[in-house]
């Protein structure tokens, strides 16, 4: 069995053989769905982490009690860097563990449910809180009061407004004077959103100002969002105007903005569609200059605000009043502004990496059979815009976020599972996606997803009986502003290729494909390098990286949900450690002269999605390191599929032909064979960038 196969079978269908793959069982996708949700719940599990706890400590050169690194995960939680308060939390948890102390296994878990909440993972932040609630406290305010608002932020974040009141009259009732206040500012907009404003008004009322200037601000906004749930748009509008000329420090600018988009709320709630169209445009007039950073002072209040849903409601106005370039220009600015607050300045991002291009650049750029097909999901919408280089046309699809984030798992697990029923799938998701938009054949299709799209392969939707990638060459961008910046560069690559096959971590890790894989590729280029086993080092590919005008890496990669700088490639151990190269790291390495990076590893394009953008992770850092193209999977496939699939694509560019056409034959090429037709072999790999590249001899 191959690796990749072995790899298919761990993650998506546990025990079940490789012929189940191709003639599911009828309870197969039941089945598939209980393992994957096993899998899932192994990661970061209370032992894992007290296991990962163990080896951290065992590292530290300086080593703290188990007290002193609960207060290094809160301060490092506070500071948004999520993977290392978890680690800081793991080494307490350790030591816990060790030394039978229950009181500090409260708090190590109480701390764990603050960072898991913070990083957005709900499910882990509920099971830690409760888990917390297990062990005895020495002193139980410290841990009941803030466990019981943790489940009351997961409440309130899932919906459940109703059980989020509960949870915070239980840690109201447990918390010390110094945080009662935090507590009851979550409890407040809670009540808000579960149309209890009688008992906000009244709780709010009560509430002496904070002496925090953040804090404050935040309870000015609670004040105006409370005027708005009262029915008093007017007043409310009233109150936001007066907020945005409120001084907050060197944050005033952050507070100005979500003030503007007060105002812009206030005026939709009044009728005033233009007015609220100006005023989201005076919000966002001042993005550029906030500074990107995790303020946990909103998650203490129960705010949960995200500058996405300001540029949602841009998109949403601008849509709405027939301005389709402002619309289109909001949205690549929105996911620009995304990658800076993925980052918040804990790696260098490159100005051309962060910049934007306006539509006229854009058109300039494009060729007469190129066209940009842009999506942009809204809560209540799907808006698309498909640009030319004379034209843009703008197009709303009637569907909910929530509604295609469902349709797409559904066609992908029907894919990723073998299903027959992918065909038909294909054929619904085609007319939804595609049908509006009347994409003539052998146009040049770049597509820029957004949310729940980075997750689907546009070359399997199907219109008129056929997949997309019959008919068009395909591609895919991050935004279509780096796009263009890496397009413009067009150049002609040295036929030199660098390619890393089966890191040697342990027995394992072992992809005995990979180096077959890699060797075969290899052979097509007159000049290479190729580094096995345990040559396949990051010190090598450090050492590659800036010098490497193609670059093939054959390795396993995992996704970091809770910090996508953390996601990370499994090169081959030095110094006898496993050696990871990670997302923060790869942002920071000089790869403009690796034109084209290909990741043939498992499920290398996934990661966490930025609400509003991308899936953040190895995209954004190879692209933003300087590389003009990535290909990566979207799930692990057979190694026959991908031995024809790469084999048909560098021997494309090898003989000139741009990667986009180069990709095209790729796919096309597994297509055609009557055993690797289903899109489970050739529809999971995605060319995202520069989709003009070309090789020379």
């Amino acid at each position: 069995m191959d690796w990749l196969s072995r790899l298919v079978i761990a993650t998506a269908l546990g025990a079940t053989s490789w012929a189940a793959i191709a003639q599911p069982a009828p309870d197969a996708e039941a089945v598939a769905a209980q393992q994957e949700k096993a899998r899932l719940a192994d990661t970061d599990t209370l032992l894992a982490l007290t296991n990962d706890g163990a080896i951290l400590y065992s590292q530290d050169t300086v080593k703290l009690s188990g007290y002193q690194y609960c207060s290094q995960a809160v301060a490092l939680a506070e500071a948004g860097e999520f993977r290392q308060s978890v680690r800081a939390a793991s080494k307490a948890l350790h030591l816990a563990n060790a030394t039978r102390d229950p009181n500090l296994l409260a708090m190590a878990n109480r701390d764990l449910a603050i960072v898991y909440s913070y990083s957005g993972q709900l499910d882990k932040a509920e099971e830690f809180a409760r888990e917390a609630l297990r062990h005895p406290a020495r002193e139980p305010k410290l841990v009941v009061g803030p466990v019981h608002k943790v489940i009351g932020d997961v409440q309130t974040r899932r919906g459940d407004y109703a059980g989020a009141v509960l949870s915070y009259d239980t840690a109201l009732a447990n918390s010390s004077p110094r945080y009662a206040p935090l507590v009851t500012a979550s409890l407040v907009n809670a009540l808000i959103e579960s149309g209890d404003a009688g008992r906000a008004r009244q709780l709010l009322g009560g509430m002496p100002p904070p002496k925090d200037a953040p804090l404050a601000a935040q309870l000015d906004r609670t004040r105006a969002r409370l005027l708005l749930a009262e029915k008093k748009p007017a007043e409310a509008r009233d109150l936001y105007r007066q907020l945005t000329t409120r001084q907050v420090g060197t944050d005033s600018g952050y507070y100005q903005l979500w003030a503007w988009d007060g105002v812009a709320r206030s005026e939709l709630a009044l009728g005033q569609k233009q007015a609220a169209a100006e005023a989201v445009g005076r919000a966002l007039g001042g993005v550029d200059a906030v500074r990107a950073k995790f303020r946990s002072e909103e998650f203490k209040m129960g705010l949960f605000s995200d500058l996405q849903s300001v540029f949602e409601r841009a998109v949403g106005l601008y849509s709405d009043v027939g301005d389709a370039r402002q619309a289109f220009e909001v949205s690549e600015r929105s996911r620009s502004r995304a990658l800076l607050d993925a980052v918040r300045g804990r790696a260098k991002v490159s100005e051309e990496a962060a910049a934007t291009v306006d539509l006229a650049t854009l058109q300039r750029t494009l060729q007469s059979d190129e066209r940009v097909v842009q999506y942009h999901a809204l809560p209540d919408r799907l808006q698309v815009w498909v640009v030319s280089p004379t034209d843009i046309q703008t197009h709303s699809i009637a569907v909910k976020r929530e509604e295609l984030t469902e349709l797409v798992e559904g066609f992908r697990n029907s894919v990723v599972r073998g299903r027959r029923t992918a065909i038909g799938n294909g054929d619904k998701l085609g007319a939804a996606l595609l049908g509006p938009l009347k994409l003539q054949p052998g146009q040049r299709l770049v597509i820029v997803p957004h949310g729940p799209l980075h997750y689907l392969p546009f070359q399997a939707l199907r219109q008129d009986g056929k997949y997309l990638i019959e008919t068009n060459p395909v591609s895919v961008a991050p935004s279509m502003s780096i796009a263009v910046q890496l397009a413009q560069r067009s150049p002609r690559l040295d036929a030199s290729i660098t390619a890393f096959g089966n890191p040697r971590i342990e027995d394992k890790y072992d992809l005995p494909g990979a180096e077959t894989e890699v060797k075969e590729i290899a052979q097509l280029f007159p000049r290479k390098n190729v580094y096995m086993g345990a040559a396949a080092t990051k010190t090598q590919f450090r050492e590659a990286a800036s010098r490497s005008p193609l670059m093939h890496v054959a390795a396993h990669a995992e996704a970091d949900q809770v910090d996508p700088l953390y996601s990370r490639i499994l090169l081959a151990n030095e110094g006898g450690r496993q050696n990871f190269l990670e997302a923060h790291e790869i942002i920071g390495m000089p790869m403009q002269g690796s034109a084209l990076v290909t990741l043939s590893a498992c499920e290398s394009g996934l990661g966490k999605i930025a609400d509003g953008d991308e899936v953040l992770g190895f995209t954004r850092s190879f692209l933003s390191a300087g590389a003009s193209s990535l290909i990566s999977s979207l799930w692990p496939v057979s190694d026959d599929a991908t031995a024809v699939l790469m084999g048909t694509l560098y021997t494309e560019l090898s003989k000139g032909r741009d990667i986009q056409r180069a990709m095209q034959s790729g796919q096309l090429a597994v297509l055609k064979n009557p055993k690797l037709s289903h899109p489970f072999f050739w529809a999971p790999f995605n060319l995202i960038g520069n989709w003009r590249l070309t090789v020379g001899n």
